[in-house]
């Protein structure tokens, strides 16, 4: 049974707080931000506003110098994140003119250019987590098969595999190298990428071999909007859960629409993201559990909410995490008071084997 932990938080992501303005445009001004609300930790997204990645992989004392720049106001580097780089390692060409926009401009209309230069930003954020003294990353998987989730037309026979084959391809020397850094790859298990439920992330693990590396980013609002059961799956993969976005979510059906939402806007879909506290999620739960099977990580909040402003989303953020988090126990039981005594002995004589 593992071991009872408290969760490292609150951490909040910043990348739906970067702007081009002061004090969002600077690792600095955004670490000051953040401690100012009462966060302990920043998730800082590969953006060259506030890290030059490919400096950090090989530049100790540049990682040195972004660690004191938030220590100094009392907040930590939580992760890394590269979701949008994250997912140029595997487009489908249907979304090739929509992602083109993750890369810079030198790359876009040359997916394969697009995908080496990404995959050298994913190689880089190995090193980088390293020298940063980092345990996770949190990054997308990509997707190949997207396109075809839902079985009609017929899928030919095979399709799956092959996608599931070559993203796997793509991935598995960045786990290697990741590897290498002694840091975990954390999959955001998300809608839109190949790796958006369990049966997914089983299928990528079987190509990679069971890669070590290979592991998740635990955001119960997807499950939600999914309609998968988001407590059962911490039961299931806990193992595996090395990152933890803290957003919520709510699922109101009707009789015009469901989990496919009618192509409507965020604010009128059945399923949609909501501040922390104002969804249908069980986050007590999600904490009990999280804290039962030993997770070591932070609690990130992440601020999508379809109605609430980003910034109370963030001030109210880091109280909910805080409420949240449970701090352990450390050795014995809570009913030490009433313990028997007995010697190993004695419960063999209770048993009445002496």
């Amino acid at each position: 049974m593992p071991k009872l932990t408290t969760i490292k938080g609150p951490s909040i992501h910043l990348v739906q707080y970067l702007r081009d303005t002061p004090p969002y445009n600077t690792l600095d001004g955004l670490a000051r931000w953040a401690a100012s609300l009462g966060f302990r930790a920043v998730q800082v997204p590969a953006d060259p506003r506030l890290i030059d990645v490919h400096r950090a992989a090989d530049d100790q004392a540049y990682c040195d110098a972004l660690n004191a720049t938030v220590r100094r106001h009392g907040v930590e580097i939580s992760e890394l994140s590269t979701h949008l780089v994250g997912q140029l390692i595997a487009v489908h060409p249907a979304y090739d003119a929509l992602f083109d926009a993750f890369a810079p401009e030198a790359y876009r209309g040359n997916p394969k250019a697009r995908e080496e230069w990404a995959t050298g930003v994913m190689f880089a954020c190995a090193k980088a987590a390293k020298r940063l003294g980092l345990k996770a990353h949190a990054t997308f998987s990509g997707s190949l098969a997207w396109p075809y989730f839902y079985p009609w037309p017929q899928r030919p026979a095979g399709l799956i595999d092959t996608a599931f084959a070559e993203l796997a391809a793509r991935w598995r020397p960045i786990l290697d190298a990741f590897d290498e850094a002694g840091v975990d790859v954390c999959f955001e298990i998300h809608p839109s990428e190949d790796l958006h439920d369990g049966v997914s992330f089983e299928r990528f693990l079987e190509h990679v071999g069971g890669h070590r590396r290979a592991c998740i980013l635990y955001d119960p609002s997807h499950f939600v909007l999914q309609q998968l059961d988001y407590l059962a799956f911490i039961d299931i993969y806990h193992e595996r859960i090395k990152a933890f976005h803290v957003k919520d979510a709510e699922f109101v059906p009707d009789g015009r629409q469901g989990v496919y939402g009618g192509y409507t806007d965020w604010q009128d879909r059945a399923g949609r993201t909501r501040a922390l506290g104002d969804g249908q999620i069980d986050f007590k739960g999600i904490f009990t559990r999280l804290a039962k099977y030993g997770y070591e990580g932070w609690a990130v909040a992440e601020s999508e909410c379809a109605f609430k402003d980003p910034e109370v989303c963030a001030v109210e953020g880091a109280e909910f995490i805080k409420r949240h988090i449970i701090p352990v126990m450390g050795d014995g039981a809570f009913d030490d008071f009433a313990g028997s005594g007995l010697s190993r002995d004695g419960v063999r004589e209770v048993l009445g084997l002496e």
